[in-house]
């Protein structure tokens, strides 16, 4: 839930300038405001349910709904989201925009780090 809520990471997980409250009610910007909403529902670890849309939004269309859920999966987490209500004509468009600003960047950051501990395994020390 980190890389999506919490306020040092926005930054680097969603492109140039974003601002993210961690509360329910609480809104949010990202890529320099092209991003806004609100966060419907957080729930630690497990849930995110927010009110999402873009500058390009057409005037009058309601916000999409998007939802990401969080699961124990054996060492890691499994993550489902689903993204309702976004303008037909947009639909590609957000698409793609999730693979190369999000999920792509993000599998690359964790490969990384899980590619660091197992290089770097915590040295076992005994006490005589």
């Amino acid at each position: 839930m980190e890389p999506f809520s919490h306020p040092r990471n926005t930054r680097s997980s969603r492109g140039p300038k974003a601002k993210c409250s961690a509360r329910v009610g609480g809104r949010f910007t990202a890529w320099d405001k092209y991003i806004s909403g609100k966060n419907l529902e957080l729930v630690e670890g497990k849930k995110i349910v927010q009110e999402w849309k873009t500058s390009e939004w057409p005037q009058g269309y309601e916000p999409s709904i998007l939802k990401i859920s969080l699961k124990k999966k054996g060492e890691g987490t499994q993550l489902s989201m689903i993204q309702s209500r976004v303008p037909a004509s947009q639909v590609d468009q957000y698409d793609k925009g999730w693979y190369e600003s999000y999920w792509d960047p993000m599998k690359k950051y964790f490969h990384q780090k899980a590619s660091k501990k197992t290089r770097n395994p915590a040295k076992k020390r005994s006490v005589n």
